[in-house]
């Protein structure tokens, strides 16, 4: 129970500068596509299209919609290597805190 003399909890700006990134990179993460990607990148540190769409089982329209939209938001980084794009990650953090809610026993 609280009383009067209890203050409001109130975040200070670096505080919920880190929380924005960490809700940004929550929902851009929020699809097992975009999850299978930084799963299959973990292990793989450079993929083309091809590659991750053979191995996720996905079209390459939508796979590469996936690529575009995590690279726009900072999470991969591409570079061309010959006639192929090659995707890696470029926040390997991202990964920890996906094998944390992987981890997590959350009445699952």
């Amino acid at each position: 129970m609280s009383s009067k003399t209890d203050k409001p909890f109130v975040l200070d700006e670096a505080e919920a500068e880190r929380l924005e990134r960490i809700a940004f990179i929550l929902k851009t993460v929020a699809h097992p596509i975009r999850l299978g990607i930084i799963k299959l990148l973990e292990e793989h540190p450079k993929l083309n299209v091809t590659d991750i769409c053979e191995r996720l089982g996905s079209e390459q329209s939508l796979t590469s919609h996936h690529l575009q939209n995590m690279r726009l938001k900072g999470l991969l980084s591409v570079k061309r290597q010959g006639r192929s794009m090659m995707y890696s990650l470029k926040e390997r953090d991202v990964s920890l805190i996906i094998d944390c809610l992987d981890n997590c026993q959350c009445n699952m």
